[in-house]
């Protein structure tokens, strides 16, 4: 032991007695660490399957209240069972503003506005040259990577700059820097979403920020339509999610309007 020291602990009812003030010192900042955490919430869109399924459950499980939703009823009541108490899961059709709208004031009612707000929703098209991609396709791709974004924005900001607080995370990827053949729609969308958080990012008033996440290459069902069993060589979205969410708590204001890879 250190000169200058004697014994130093924390005793309570059935706990031991830590001695090593080292241990001591590392067990308190986790302690106010955790208790500021638990203040915290993050509310994240496409949290069904995927990544956004794997950012619930660890950002449950280090203490953050949950908010979140998708389309798949199914998917979302199977994630309820694997979060922590606060939480609130919801069903609803990013491409809905109507929909968005709702789920937003549900979230307010609930918890009040998110600290972070994490733009996750997205899908990939068929691979295919542009020409062979309907119009369709390109719409729906269109409405979900950029349009669901924006009703996102567009319901959750004005909560969050009311209360002068909060970091919007878009989701982009590295087609949303590069691009590639067959993907066409799918770079067009997340170049877009490079872009419109450049722009949000020097809208937001104080305390604000927008950051563009890229969140790298992971096996999900998404890489696995566009490489095939190549998809197999990256990890996991659990294993990925530990070291994503570490990331995406340390975002600050000083990286508004900047691309964060994950």
């Amino acid at each position: 032991m250190p000169s200058g020291y004697s014994h130093i602990g924390i005793c309570h009812a059935n706990h031991l007695i830590i001695k090593d003030p080292e241990v001591l010192v590392m067990r308190i900042l986790q302690y106010h660490l955790l208790k500021q955490q638990v203040n915290k919430s993050v509310c994240i869109s496409g949290c069904s399957r995927g990544l956004g399924r794997a950012m619930a459950k660890e950002f449950s499980s280090r203490g953050w209240t949950v908010t979140g939703g998708a389309r798949d009823k199914d998917a979302l009541a199977e994630l309820k069972s694997e979060l922590r108490e606060k939480y609130f899961i919801h069903p609803f059709d990013i491409t809905s503003p109507k929909e968005v709208e709702n789920f937003s004031q549900l979230v307010m009612d609930s918890f009040g506005p998110p600290d972070l707000l994490i733009n996750n929703a997205g899908m990939i098209n068929r691979n295919a040259p542009l020409t062979e991609v309907t119009p369709e396709e390109f719409s729906t791709i269109l409405a979900v990577n950029l349009g669901g974004i924006h009703n996102m924005i567009r319901s959750f900001v004005p909560m969050m700059e009311k209360n002068g607080t909060g970091i919007i995370v878009n989701f982009s990827s590295y087609w949303g820097q590069s691009t590639a053949p067959e993907v066409a729609p799918y770079c067009a969308t997340k170049w877009g979403v490079e872009g419109l958080t450049r722009s949000l990012a020097q809208e937001l008033p104080s305390g604000l920020g927008a950051v563009v996440f890229n969140p790298g290459v992971i096996n999900t069902d998404m890489l696995r339509s566009t490489f095939g069993e190549q998809a197999e060589s990256y990890e996991l979205p659990d294993q990925w999610a530990k070291r994503a969410v570490s990331k995406i708590e340390k975002l600050s204001l000083n990286d508004s309007g900047n691309t964060v890879l994950g």
